[in-house]
């Protein structure tokens, strides 16, 4: 041994003897954990901050961010800077208010405690879900997953559960009133189609000859828009749903995926004329049999996410412009047609003509937008119950409201920044069945973002769609998981394409 190392462990055995005495001193002076945790709230503002971001960053600024410069460069300082800025936003916004609320709800240690204290529930349930969220996906979904995938997008799942975690919080806020039903069947939705996504990428891994099944994609889509225009179930002047079992499930946020698969396999056997024609005909009698159940706003991204699919395939700009026209007067005819589209038109034009009537839903998602501000009013502080269908159509308005604009704000932001990750695997991708898959999900997923925050701030007229991931809704959350997997397959798919050709480099030097 060298005397550099009976130095370092020396050093070692020193600082853990410092610790325990620190440790021993103290141990009479705590009479209660909360004592033992908080210090018993006599601590200064500079120590709070320090310890707290001590506990919050130390591993990171030992390992992570040396790392990353070690791997991108000097660019890497731009992680610091923006962590810098975070952390100062946090303690100037959250912070204060935050230790207010924790005394406020009985000296709340953990965020489950936390929940539960602040929204005087005495059932317990928001602990159940908030300790079980927690475990699920925090320790299983993030951790399993990157351990049964080496290649995982890590970005791609740490916002998915960032959006889930925003939809719990506003559903059980939203039923909190109703015994948290919503919010519990929300959670066990989740929790299935969390452990179904898994399964996803191994399948696109393995079964390679995907875009060999196109008329089944567009067979299985087709029967089951059929089946719901026929006998589906009617909603809000729509026909959305069919009823099996008890269950309410609406078959068009599945035929989403087929739909994307049918067009990929198309367009990646052939791009003649005739091909895209088959194409178009095939794509267009999904639009069309929405458009008859009055699912407008499905059969809106349906469209729009062929034309740029069938944009990105060919690179022929006449083909955006003749989608463009004709999407014009489709509009038109819609508008004609169906008494509820001039309804949401009205509406949408000068809501306070008829405030109690067709204009209530968009006049009171104004006002509780309004009413929040930048801050927002505070969970359980605003109303946004008054809202109709707020869980669903409107959560974006209940966010606004109690959590503010800077946060919905940052909610927008999480979904541009999947999108455009979306589109950045769809560059990297060499096989044009794989970009097509890539350019189709990410096309359906952004358009229902910018449909559903488009109707709630009356930018266009409400369309009746969910915003992924953040609403209630079982056959779109597990529509949004699988969409997220598939696009993990293809990351998947590409990350081990390039190991390969590195160890095959490698191996020829």
């Amino acid at each position: 041994m060298t005397f550099d190392s009976i130095i370092t462990i020396a050093a070692f055995c020193c600082y853990l003897i410092f610790m325990l005495c620190i440790g021993m001193y103290f141990v009479g002076k705590n009479r209660t954990t909360n004592e033992y945790f908080l210090g018993g709230r006599q601590l200064g503002s500079w120590v709070t901050s320090m310890s707290a971001q001590a506990s919050d960053m130390s591993g990171w600024l030992l390992m992570g961010l040396p790392g990353a410069a070690y791997l991108s460069g000097i660019s890497a300082g731009w992680i610091a800077i923006g962590l810098a800025i975070g952390t100062y936003l946090n303690w100037l916004l959250v912070a204060k208010r935050l230790r207010q609320y924790t005394k406020t709800a009985g000296d709340a240690i953990t965020l489950p405690q936390f929940f539960k204290n602040r929204f005087h529930d005495e059932s317990g349930w928001i602990s159940v879900v908030a300790a079980v969220f927690i475990l699920v996906f925090f320790l299983f979904y993030i951790y399993i997953y990157r351990f049964i995938y080496r290649n995982v997008s890590r970005l791609l799942v740490n916002n998915c559960c960032m959006l889930l975690a925003c939809g719990f919080i506003m559903l059980t806020r939203l039923s909190l009133d109703k015994g948290l039903d919503k919010a519990f069947k929300q959670f066990v939705i989740v929790a299935a189609a969390a452990i179904l996504s898994w399964l996803v990428p191994f399948i696109m891994e393995r079964f390679w000859q995907l875009y060999k099944f196109q008329w089944v994609y567009a067979g299985i889509g087709l029967a089951a828009l059929l089946v719901v225009w026929v006998a589906g179930n009617e909603s809000f002047g729509a026909q959305l749903s069919l009823t099996v079992g008890g269950i309410s499930i609406q078959p068009s946020e599945f035929v989403k995926i087929s739909f994307v698969f049918f067009v990929a396999s198309m367009f990646y056997q052939s791009l003649d004329f005739k091909n895209i024609c088959i194409t178009t005909v095939v794509a267009a009698l999904h639009v069309v049999i929405l458009v008859l159940s009055k699912d407008l706003g499905s059969a809106l991204i349906f469209f729009i996410s062929y034309v740029i699919m069938l944009f990105i395939a060919t690179g022929n700009w006449l083909y955006l412009i003749a989608a463009g026209v004709l999407g014009k007067g489709a509009t038109s005819i819609a508008y004609t047609l169906f008494d509820h589209v001039r309804r949401r038109f009205t509406a949408w034009k000068n809501p306070w003509a008829d405030i109690d009537n067709t204009g209530y839903q968009i006049t009171q998602s104004l006002f509780a937008i309004g009413t929040g501000g930048w801050f927002g009013m505070g969970l359980c502080q605003g109303m946004p119950n008054r809202i109709p269908v707020v869980e669903k159509d409107f959560i974006f308005a209940a966010i606004s409201e109690e959590m503010g604009a800077i946060f919905a704000i940052c909610v927008l932001l999480i979904c541009l920044g999947c999108f455009i990750q979306f589109m950045m695997i769809a560059t990297q991708m060499q096989a044009m069945f794989y970009k097509i898959i890539a350019v189709g999900l990410g096309m359906e997923y952004v358009v229902q973002v910018f449909l559903t925050v488009g109707g709630v701030t009356k930018f266009i007229p409400s369309t009746g769609v969910t915003l992924p991931f953040v609403s209630y809704g079982g056959s779109s959350i597990v529509t949004t998981f699988l969409l997220f997997s598939i696009i993990q397959g293809l990351y998947i798919i590409k990350r081990n394409d390039e190991e390969e050709m590195e160890e095959m480099e490698a191996q020829e030097e």
